[in-house]
Formats: structure tokens, sequence, C-alpha cells
């Protein structure tokens, strides 16, 4: 306890992890709206994620916002749509929606970009309520709608969380694509609480399953749901990653569900899944209790070389951190390591598993806000607005809350939804980016002072998928391993984080970055420098 305590007054008096609200400089303009008329549809409550993508090849970090639509018995004019902005240095970005022609006036959920064409530019493929999109990258700064070729749209669901992932190691990218529940306004329910109307519980709507499509590498996609085994569990899916969870070498699928079991997808490595979330303790909670899981998130907080993973919560439910076991098991270590804290009188959405102040140590990042907004008419423990929370890793097993020393940043009181993390001014430290339901976004610029050295790494397949998504990463700086993957959608129906970020602390030298390519082989690339972004290619080594 006394060193606890210890890291907890040195972060105090260092202010190790400093986050600022710049938002109002950035020059974005963008302002979501769930779509609703005061009939409150469920689907409203759960708008929208956000991707971190460079879209134009440049290096820099672009930001692309999804955004609701007018539901039934609401009139808008002009009607709101998705908003792509560029990144032009300096934490300042300008609006392209209309020359990149990636506007999408849909109701806007879950979103994730990849090169699924492996053409060498990113693509984006948006998982709607109602009909999804596709958009092909051109190579020029435009997209084209490319949908219907695809064979993507997916039907008219309600969709959530989506992930760009090569299942079958083939090299090129196929989609996972979760969905949330059946409605309609047909099925619309109306609920009251203490006499206060109220969104009502997912539990209300039939449960549905998500769909997987196989990549033919001729620029379709083919449902492959019943074969592949996906279709064989149904849940309410909400935020998900893909990722190797027992280090075999494929990419499995991790689902967060709400008001229920969470699923593991474990993949046999050629594209067959079976779902053992029980099995592996990722289903439930330490007491054996489904939860209203949110976003995932993973990462090696431990440096213990396995992927561990972070999923948030519903209202007097702590957000859980399950700690990789390494041997097919996990452990919800939420209390244990204090990773919930602050969470418990919150509902909590978009997260990350990433290291703000470069010190080696993967911190938690959530964001907060009810989505009942007028909770506190009947449940005066419950805010529909809310600050968002700092979990600073001390390396020693333990986080602590520093959300209220951690800058302006950590002071905007909004209702949460997707969260994204990169480094948008190439200054070496993770910023972030949160997506606020009704409201304007946030831009936080990491201004931490007392930061160590850090290292960014790019993937560019050759055999294996261009984007190198599915890759695994470890770089050894001396006393220091880091392990990380390349993923394509996470969190809270975001996506981000293509480009791996690494904190070294005090390490001013790399002995080795180690990729082991997703179906391909292995490339070691020795003494790199600290403290720059590199692009390693597959059989460059």
């Amino acid at each position: 306890m006394g060193v606890l305590l210890s890291a907890f007054i040195c972060a105090r008096a260092q202010g190790s992890i400093v986050l600022t609200d710049v938002t109002q400089e950035t020059g974005i303009t963008f302002k979501h709206t769930d779509g609703g008329s005061g009939e409150r549809h469920l689907v409203e409550t759960v708008s929208a994620g956000l991707a971190l993508l460079d879209y134009d090849n440049d290096g820099d970090v672009d930001i692309y916002f999804l955004n609701g639509a007018p539901l039934k018995g609401t009139k808008v004019d002009p009607k709101p749509r998705n908003r792509l902005y560029r990144n032009d240095g300096g934490m300042t970005f300008s609006d392209v929606t209309r020359e990149a022609g990636v506007g999408d006036e849909g109701f806007g959920l879950g979103i994730a970009a990849g090169d699924y064409d492996n053409d060498g530019d990113v693509d984006i493929y948006l998982n709607n309520y109602g009909a999804n999109v596709l958009y092909r990258n051109n190579g020029n700064g435009s997209f084209t709608d490319v949908t219907q070729e695809a064979g993507v749209a997916n039907g008219f669901r309600v969709g959530s969380g989506v992930c760009f992932l090569d299942m079958d190691k083939d090299g090129d990218l196929d989609l996972y694509v979760s969905n949330y529940l059946e409605f309609s306004y047909e099925k619309h329910v109306p609920l009251t609480m203490a006499g206060v109307p109220v969104y009502a519980n997912p539990r209300f709507y039939k449960p549905v399953p998500d769909n997987l499509y196989r990549n033919n590498g001729d620029g379709t996609f083919t449902d492959v749901t019943r074969e592949s085994g996906i279709g064989a569990s149904i849940g309410w899916g909400m935020g998900v990653v893909c990722a190797d969870y027992d280090n075999d070498g494929d990419t499995d699928i991790i689902v967060a569900n709400d008001v229920a079991e969470n699923f593991l997808w474990q993949n046999d490595g050629t594209g067959k899944f079976v779902e053992v979330g029980l099995m592996t303790g990722l289903a439930y909670d330490f007491h054996g209790e489904g939860q209203g899981s949110m976003g995932v998130d993973c990462g090696d907080y431990d440096n213990d070389g396995w992927l561990d993973f972070y999923v948030t919560s519903y209202q007097r439910q702590l957000a859980t951190l399950y700690r990789n076991l390494g041997d097919g098991q996990f452990e919800d270590v939420s209390l244990a390591t204090a990773a919930g804290a602050a969470t418990y009188a919150h509902v909590t959405w978009g997260n990350g598993i990433v290291d703000l102040d470069n010190d080696g140590h993967r911190d938690i990042f959530v964001v907060c806000g009810h989505l009942q907004d007028n909770v506190g008419l009947y449940d005066d423990t419950g805010t529909y607005l809310a600050e968002n929370i700092v979990l600073m890793n001390t390396g020693q097993g333990k986080f602590i809350d520093v959300s209220k020393d951690s800058g302006s940043g950590l002071r905007v009181k909004l209702s949460s939804r997707g969260a994204a993390f990169d480094d948008l001014d190439n200054d070496g430290d993770i910023d972030v980016v949160i997506l606020n339901s009704r409201e304007t976004p946030t831009i936080l610029r990491n201004d931490s002072e007392n930061k160590g050295h850090w290292v960014q790494v790019r993937l560019i397949g050759v055999k294996t998928n261009r984007s190198g998504i599915g890759a695994s990463v470890k770089v050894v700086a001396q006393d220091l391993t880091l392990v990380d993957e390349v993923h394509s959608g996470r969190g809270y129906q975001s996506h981000y984080g293509t480009r791996l970020h690494f904190g070294l602390g005090k390490r001013d030298r790399i002995d080795r970055i180690e990729v082991r390519w997703i179906g391909g082989g292995v490339d070691v690339f020795h003494d790199i420098a600290v403290d720059q972004r590199v692009t390693l290619t597959e059989g460059g080594s």
C-alpha cells in the first residue's frame, strides 16, 4: 500500500499525464445528432463511433466522424451526414467530406478501416442502422461507394462494431460485422420509470447473429456466417476487436455483448470459429454476471507478452479488465488492479489501453455518459453528462485514477460514446478524440511533460495483407519487452491505432523489432533509433 500511495503522490506532483482540450483550435465544427424526435427509439442511445486513419497517405492521422440520421417524426434541413477531416498539421483540420465523397447520410453506428483490395490505400466500412456502406479509396483523395458490387450492404439491421481481419491467412482482409438487435418502428417499446419516459432495455428486443464476410480477392465478398460457425450464437453485439488472444498465429474475435455474456470466437486458423467465452473466463465478470458491455480494447498492460482485454459497461457495474493468464484463460482483475476505479457510477463506452506518458506501461482511458438524458429525474445516482476517466498504470500491477490531475481535457462534461487514440500532431505521444452524443467532439492534445522515449511502427505487408492487420509486433529495448498487434476496428464501434505506438521510458535504444505477419513469416529488424516513426515492410529485415 505504501508503494501505491507513493506512486499516487508522485503522479499528482509531476502531472505525469496531461491532456489539454484544444477542440476550439482545431477547426473541427462537426456536431453529432442521434436523430431523435422525442419518441425515445433505442437506436438513438448507441450512436456512434469514429475513426482515426491516414486516408491520403501523407503521414498525418485524419479523423472520420459518424453521425446519426433523422428517425421517424424528425425533420432536419440540411440532413446530417458523416464528416471527414484532413489533418493539416499542428492540430488543425479541414473538412474534406464533399471532395472525398464520404458524406454518408445513413444512421451511423460502427466503423473500421483497412486496405481490403491491397492497392496501398485505406478503405472504409460503415456499420449503420439500415444499409451499410463500403467506400473504396481511389488513391487520389476521393472514395467510391462500392457496397453493392462488393456484396456487403448486410441487409437492414442495427449495426454496431465492425472489424477487418484476415481470418483464413490468405493475404486479403475479410469483414466481421456485429449486429445489435431487432428493431423497427413497429417494434418500438415505449417505457416509463417512476412515471418518467425512458429508453427501453435492450432485452425488450431480440438479439441477432453477427455476420462474417470472406474476401474473394476480386473486389467481392461472400457471406460465410453459417459455415464459419459465427451464426451459431446470437447476442446483443456492441464493441468488437479481432486479436490473437492465444498467440497461436491466427486472429480470433472478441465481441462485447450488451446485457449478456461476451463472445470469444476462437479461430482454428482456417476461418472456422468456435465460441469459447465461457470456458476461457471472458464471458462474465468476477461475480459470474453478464454486463451491459459497450466497448472492448486489448493491450498488454502487464508486459507479459499476452494481450489483455478491457470491457466497458453500464452504470453500477465496474468496467472489467480481463488479464490473459497465457494458458487460454482470463481472470477478472478489475478490483485487484483498480482498473475499474471511478467507473461504477457511470455508463462507460469508448476505451483504450494506451501508454499516455511513454513510460512503457499502458494506461487506460474511459469515456462516460448516461444514455438516459433524464436519468436525474428518477435516479439521483446517475448523471447524463459526465467527465471522462484516466487510469495511470503504475507498472506494478496497479492503476491509479489521475483524472482530476490530468489537465483541462478531463474536465469536459458531456455524454460521450466513441473514443479513438493516436498521435495527431506527430510529436511522439498519444492524443485523444471523443465523439459526444448530440454535441461537438472533444479533441485532447497530450501535453504530458515527463514522458519517455517512444517509437511508432507502421507495417506494410507484401505477401500478407497490405495493411499488416493481424500482424504481431515485439519491441525489445534493453530490459523492456513490449508486444502489440495491428487491429482494424476496436473500442466502442470505432477504429484507431493502425500505426502502433510504443512508449519506452528511459530506454534510449531499441535492440530489435520482431514482426510476425499474419499467415506469413517473421522479420527481425535490429538497432532501431528511438523517438521516430518507422515503416517496416514484409521481407525487408
